[in-house]
């Protein structure tokens, strides 16, 4: 389904190349996801696009589920730079389908990682802790630091498709049954920041998280091998579906990551939208920038301009060179 639409998606555009010339991108609204990757994504499209392409671009608040919604129903916002599409893709290919929604590209050349993991210098002690069976035998030693009579699973924040599919796994793990309970962190900061607390300290974590990720590349975590495998089919129709009422154990499988638009988008802006498409990241290099980002304590919007500032040879391969030198004059203005 994503390939055809991607090629379907790159036939509209060369059919309106003839067009460049009357391309008006107009305002248009970018969905600033609450993670730092999504967000970084986010204000490098508003720069490119206000200054390359002279969009008058403007960005919202964001989240996986409300935000695929709402560009269904509503045609807003018009673009969704980093959309983990595993998590919504029943409502992706409805989309698509229905002619509301375009696939513009990668948005993460790699793809996605997601499961459930401890912190390495754990799994060193005790090589069962690697497994699921060995982290249900030995739950005791995740207290919950709120209530040590039970113990801790960090879960996905409230508002993200991955709080669906965890909820859905610990189902069906039966990790209650263990002993664990399911914890909402709240936020981003707040996953992160437990699984920080923990790993400064070297104590117990075990909870669900994602690559590319700064915390990731900081620190050495396993991922928790459930013995398994990947059953993709049942993910996509139970695991990540609010409605899953007979979850069944399955690692997750890669999660592709696509930059999503409306489809009024695309066709208003085709030269904007082909940007969209060309605009990828490997896991390698935003790995990288999001350790920048934490270290300097960075917000997406600077993060973005030392991006801009400092990877051109880049962004560069995005872009025509007309819009280069737009954006080239925009940053002699920073």
């Amino acid at each position: 389904m994503y390939k055809k639409s991607i090629i379907a998606s790159l036939m509209a555009l060369a059919a309106t190349s003839s067009f460049a010339a009357t391309d008006s991108c107009g305002k248009v609204q970018i969905a600033d996801m609450n993670w730092n990757s999504a967000s970084l994504i986010a204000n490098i499209d508003k720069f490119i696009l206000e200054h390359g392409f002279d969009c008058d671009a403007e960005l919202i608040p964001g989240d996986t589920m409300p935000t695929s919604t709402s560009m269904i129903e509503k045609s807003q916002p018009d673009i969704a730079p980093e959309m983990w599409t595993n998590a919504v893709q029943a409502l992706i290919d409805r989309g698509v389908a229905e002619k509301r929604l375009s696939i513009a590209g990668r948005s993460l050349s790699d793809g996605g990682e997601e499961g459930f993991w401890v912190p390495k210098y754990m799994v060193d002690k005790d090589p069962s802790l690697a497994t699921i069976e060995g982290i249900k035998k030995h739950a005791k030693e995740f207290p919950n630091p709120e209530d040590d009579s039970v113990s801790a699973f960090y879960g996905c924040p409230a508002g993200w498709g991955c709080q669906i599919s965890s909820g859905n796994l610990f189902t069906a793990l039966k990790l209650e049954e263990a002993g664990f309970e399911l914890i909402d962190p709240g936020s981003s900061a707040g996953l992160s920041g437990s699984l920080s607390r923990a790993y400064e300290r070297e104590e117990s974590w075990f909870g669900y998280y994602w690559a590319p990720t700064a915390i990731l590349g900081k620190y050495e975590m396993v991922k928790v091998d459930f013995g398994t495998g990947i059953d993709k089919d049942h993910y996509i129709n139970c695991i990540a579906e609010n409605s899953c009422l007979d979850p069944k154990v399955t690692m997750y499988p890669p999660s592709p990551v696509y930059t999503v638009t409306t489809m009024a988008f695309a066709k208003r802006a085709p030269l904007a939208y082909a940007y969209t498409a060309k605009r990828s990241f490997t896991n390698a290099k935003m790995n990288s920038l999001l350790a920048w980002m934490e270290d300097n304590q960075a917000d997406g919007q600077y993060a973005a301009e030392n991006f801009m500032l400092n990877n051109k040879d880049i962004w560069s391969k995005w872009v025509n060179k007309d819009i280069q030198t737009k954006i080239d004059g925009a940053l002699e203005n920073l």
